[in-house]
């Protein structure tokens, strides 16, 4: 059985942020970077769906479409913290 070497595995190309979109389980938590107009923003919650034009990530807010073209970066982010309870 063949065992890539370090260089090997370090030297492989990173996968684009579509790239790694598509291959993401529906459900993992992600932060996605974005053009919009005037600048970028960020979406950060769990990837509903990935198609070959776009991605919905469910925000707490509601779920955000972005087209693939207009995302610049995207990766896996841990879950959220518990919430702390109020003090009495």
């Amino acid at each position: 059985m063949y065992e890539a070497t370090y260089y090997e595995v370090v030297s492989l190309p990173a996968p684009t942020p579509a790239g790694f979109l598509s291959a993401a389980a529906p459900g993992m938590r992600v932060v996605v970077r974005y053009r919009i107009e005037g600048g970028l923003t960020d979406a950060l919650g769990h990837l509903v769906a990935c198609d070959a034009g776009a991605c919905t990530v469910r925000t707490r807010q509601a779920d955000v479409v972005i087209p693939l073209e207009r995302i610049v970066a995207a990766k896996e982010v841990p879950p959220a913290p518990e919430r702390r309870r109020p003090r009495a």
